[in-house]
């Protein structure tokens, strides 16, 4: 019989209050959901909250010499690829016997696809989206690769849901803003316009993608603007971060590498090839001194 490998969810961490509280509460409705098979689940960050994934590895580690690690992340961006990963390794080399599977992130998955479709549903009714555009807003990177994933379910939304036209946009580190994706959807003819934020939970970024759709909606008072509620804590995401335990335990999660700047030549990224997945200063980390880049991190979502 195989050993049922506890899960630690990771996430990055967020100095808003009620993304924090999100976190925890979907850990334990996923806790809930896996309590049945006998799975243990626990969830930390990799810094700027509570509980940091050191503290967590070390309380798993006590009764699990082996673990399943899903990032809580829709794109395999600088987090997905190298932060979590490294702090994970860290952790092992801290309790040496101990070792990890790491699970792919969450995107795309027709499940995220379902969630966006109801947020968007519930400020425009389906019988009105071939007249609605919908601006679908990630988080935005210097990873090239990870933006595309983003353009990716844009696609993926515009072909299963029918709207007008469904739009890239990014809160920060990519072109184009909010303001600038929903004036290309005004500029197609839409009618009206829903900006549908591809984030997990509430923080800094997605209220700041709430704020600049209000700021244009002020100035483009005879077009219809409507901001869609981010996914959300809820059983649908519970039955994703499951399929990806299942995933590391039993099946094939080599992550897309593809389009990854750090393993192909793309043009404009020549300095990611090869580069060592190092992860920068995290204020948070025990040891008290930098890794990798040596700098501290600046997000604030």
């Amino acid at each position: 019989m195989t050993e049922q490998q506890p899960l630690l969810v990771v996430g990055h961490g967020t100095v808003d209050d009620g993304g924090v509280s999100e976190f925890r509460s979907f850990i334990e409705r996923l806790r809930g959901r896996m309590s049945a098979s006998g799975v243990e689940v626990s969830g930390g960050f990799i810094e700027l909250s509570a509980p940091a994934v050191t503290d967590v590895w070390s309380e798993l580690g006590e009764r699990h010499r082996r673990m399943v690690a899903v990032p809580l992340v829709l794109v395999a961006a600088g987090h997905g690829k190298g932060d979590i990963p490294a702090a994970l390794e860290r952790e092992v080399r801290r309790n040496p016997g101990t070792s990890y599977t790491f699970g792919r992130p969450l995107g795309p998955h027709p499940i995220l696809l379902e969630l966006l479709a109801e947020r968007i549903g519930a400020r425009v009714p389906k019988d009105e989206w071939a007249d609605t555009a919908v601006v679908l807003v990630g988080r935005g990177s210097t990873d090239p690769d990870a933006n595309s994933e983003v353009s990716k379910v844009s696609r993926l939304l515009q072909e299963t849901g029918g709207f007008a036209t469904v739009e890239t946009a990014f809160i920060s580190l990519a072109p184009p803003d909010v303001p600038t994706g929903i004036e290309r959807a005004r500029r197609l003819g839409a009618k009206k316009v829903v900006v549908a934020p591809y984030f997990l939970f509430d923080g800094v970024l997605p209220q700041r993608v709430v704020t600049q759709s209000l700021e244009y909606a002020e100035t483009a008072p005879e077009f219809d603007v409507h901001v869609a509620g981010y996914l959300g804590d809820c059983d649908a995401l519970v039955d994703l971060v499951v399929e990806r335990y299942h995933e590391a335990m039993h099946g094939d999660i080599r992550m897309n590498c593809d389009t990854c700047a750090y393993r192909v030549l793309l043009p404009g990224f020549e300095d990611k090839l090869g580069a060592p997945q190092t992860p920068h200063h995290h204020p948070d980390d025990p040891t008290g001194h930098g890794h990798g880049h040596g700098h501290a991190h600046g997000h604030t979502n």
